[in-house]
């Protein structure tokens, strides 16, 4: 092959990337400066929003509170609009628990596939030697939520069998404060995208309902997992790990702009892009100077 050719193609690629990077930003700047002219933000349902912040993210974290006892006592909905006590998961076998919300359009997806991924692998099975609890932190979800969400993963776990130890809670905002307060998840409402900003993370808890063990971010190891959810059997309680935030909020509502993170994210992603195809560009330029040589 004509590697001056073949050159010359790579720096389209390149010129094509660039141009291709440089009108998505044109493009999301047209849109986040369009939303800044919006003088009317969402309504706050839940009065969740507390007072205004220099940060959108201020506050919003998952503090880690070992040995933490969960309220058992605090009612829930199950997917089946049933009224249940928390404690009715807890007594026979460690539990998996994960904060989410249904409707959630980025993490909270990713953290339930992050808990089928490993339940995949392991050899542990659900309704034998753990279960599964997630629970709604929006309190405007219904039962009806639950139930989608949980037959959605019911078919991609593939083991109907144990739909019984997979459970999908809704509740009201006092039940739902009680257990994030618990396990120090705090999380806020964003006014402008009627999202909520929060972090990533599953937990494990003992059969006793106290808190064993934090599994940060999407990605979970099944062996990991295991291993915590062995030692909660046991009603052990692990050591503080380090803290990895993934944040579910990119989105500055004061400017209706990236956040800094985000925006750092986006250029560091689109340059080592960049440096990858022009680097290759480079070699393939300096082999068709070789070949020119040796001729």
């Amino acid at each position: 092959m004509n590697y001056r050719k073949y050159s010359l193609v790579n720096c389209g690629v390149v010129l094509l990337a660039l141009a291709l990077v440089g009108g998505a930003g044109a493009q999301q700047k047209e849109n986040y400066e369009a939303g800044a002219n919006l003088e009317t933000p969402t309504p706050d349902f839940l009065n969740a929003r507390g007072t205004d912040r220099p940060s959108p993210l201020k506050d919003v974290t998952i503090e880690q509170r070992l040995n933490s006892q969960l309220p058992l006592d605090a009612k829930f909905r199950d997917e089946y609009g049933n009224t249940i006590q928390l404690g009715k998961y807890f007594g026979k076998r460690p539990v998996v628990l994960a904060l989410i919300y249904y409707d959630c359009p980025m993490l909270c997806t990713q953290i339930l596939n992050g808990i089928v991924a490993a339940a995949k692998v392991m050899t542990f099975t659900p309704g034998k030697d753990y279960d599964v609890v997630a629970i709604s932190f929006d309190a405007r979800e219904k039962p009806k939520d639950a139930l989608a969400k949980k037959q959605s993963y019911m078919r991609d776990y593939g083991h109907p069998e144990t739909a019984n130890a997979w459970h999908f809670l809704t509740g009201d905002p006092d039940s739902i404060k009680r257990v994030t307060e618990a396990v120090g998840f705090k999380y806020k409402w964003d006014v402008y995208t009627a999202t909520f900003a929060h972090a990533s993370a599953i937990y494990i808890l003992t059969p006793e309902g106290k808190l064993s063990k934090y599994f940060y971010g999407i990605d979970y190891s099944p062996k990991d997992m295991r291993l915590g959810l062995v030692e909660a059997s046991h009603n052990k309680i692990g050591n503080p790990v380090d803290q990895i935030l993934l944040f579910c909020y990119h989105f500055d509502p004061t400017t209706a702009k990236y956040t800094p993170v985000a925006i750092g994210i986006l250029r560091g992603t689109a340059a080592l892009t960049l440096l990858m195809l022009g680097g290759y560009v480079v070699i393939m330029l300096r082999r068709d100077k070789k070949g020119i040589r040796t001729a």
